[in-house]
């Protein structure tokens, strides 16, 4: 009774997350926003959509087909979802910003196409089809074949767990959100204790605690990480939205900083042209008074620190970069290339760079804020 009630919940909360997530996802993509942030929030809406739809198939097979929920069918399924969810998730950490080293299951996953990624897990899911029928037609005893199914699933799903730890627990420090480790911490020990409920039968567990309780324990964990994960994902994404409105203040900055230098031009031609033009410069005067208002106040909140070296890297890059490539100001440099692109990459990250020209931009700013004299490199 208690599992079916878990599918119910399972069922309702995950469908309706997913769609509303997957509303956001549409909404941001309409926007033209960054491409690799709105590919995250579909990969985490279908990893929760994946719960939802599998929690629905279950009930439909126990309700309407009244198959058990320790049915091999229902243990497969199982499986079998939870495997897609994992796919899903693992698609979706690389979205997870931050400035740390990725960790190594991750920087395996972006070394891959998406299609390469579905293909490798295409092949796990055809072994778990392959144990199911060994299962289903042996003469084991049930939970023994349900354990071994689920032998298949579980050192998966650890990787996944330690992987989206480390993930998270890195986006939420550069966010300055270190309080959120121990939700974090406790979404990875919810996951351990799901897992260990799933791999121990029953016949062994009765001898130590009631099999009501140990099943009890298994439907509160599995509930308990699925939420938990949907809430760090959810301060995820609105603490991602914020930093996109930042970056469409930055934006708004450099649109106004355009439109005054625009106007300090037309100014000055018309006080030269012809005076009698009073009433047209008054009217410009006050709207560059408006502007240069906007202007003060998001410069003073757009204020960017470099550090010496990201001033002698960018001091290089204004000297160097239409002539050398990344690698060869970073051979003279004698730093490494992927050293050189992280001060780079730190450095569009601080002064809001993003796009094909980003180089140019980066280029133009290090010329116009005469960082040149921190050039240790010439181009001679």
């Amino acid at each position: 009774m208690l599992t079916k009630v878990s599918f119910y919940i399972t069922a309702i909360v995950c469908l309706i997350t997913a769609f509303v997530i997957k509303r956001v996802y549409f909404k941001e993509k309409n926007k033209n926003t960054d491409t690799n942030s709105i590919q995250g929030i579909k990969w985490f809406a279908l990893a929760i959509f994946s719960w939802g739809a599998g929690a629905f198939i279950n009930i439909i097979l126990t309700s309407v087909f009244n198959i058990s929920t320790n049915h091999k069918i229902i243990i497969s399924l199982g499986v079998f979802f939870s495997l897609v969810n994992s796919l899903f998730i693992l698609m979706s950490i690389p979205s997870i910003e931050h400035y740390e080293k990725r960790s190594i299951v991750i920087r395996i996953i972006e070394r891959f196409t998406n299609r390469e990624v579905f293909i490798i897990f295409g092949g796990i899911l055809g072994m778990i089809a392959s144990v199911f029928l060994i299962s289903f037609y042996s003469n084991n005893n049930e939970n023994a074949s349900n354990n071994v199914i689920w032998l298949i699933d579980i050192p998966i799903s650890l990787v996944v767990a330690f992987s989206l730890l480390q993930e998270l627990n890195k986006a939420f420090k550069n966010r300055g959100m270190r309080f959120m480790y121990l939700p974090t911490f406790a979404l990875f020990v919810l996951i351990i204790i799901a897992v260990t409920h799933r791999i121990i039968p029953e016949t062994q567990i009765q001898y130590w605690i009631p099999l009501s309780t140990w099943n009890i324990l298994g439907i509160v964990t599995a509930l308990s990480f699925k939420f938990l994960f949907i809430l760090l994902f959810t301060i995820l994404l609105y603490s991602w939205k914020l930093l996109a409105e930042k970056e469409e203040q930055q934006s708004e900055f450099i649109k106004i900083k355009t439109i005054k230098e625009t106007l300090e031009k037309d100014k000055e031609t018309l006080l030269i042209a012809n005076e009698s033009h009073l009433d047209t410069i008054k009217h410009l005067k006050s709207e560059i008074d408006q502007q240069k208002k906007k202007y003060k106040k998001l410069k003073k909140s757009s204020k960017v620190e470099l550090s010496d070296r990201q001033k002698e890297v960018l001091a290089n890059l204004g000297v160097c970069g239409t002539k050398k490539s990344y690698t060869e100001i970073a051979e003279a440099m004698n730093i490494s290339v992927d050293g050189f692109q992280a001060h780079i990459y730190q450095i569009k990250k601080a002064l809001n760079v993003s796009g094909s020209d980003g180089k140019e931009q980066l280029i133009s700013y290090a010329i116009d804020k005469n960082l040149l004299g921190f050039a240790t490199i010439s181009c001679s």
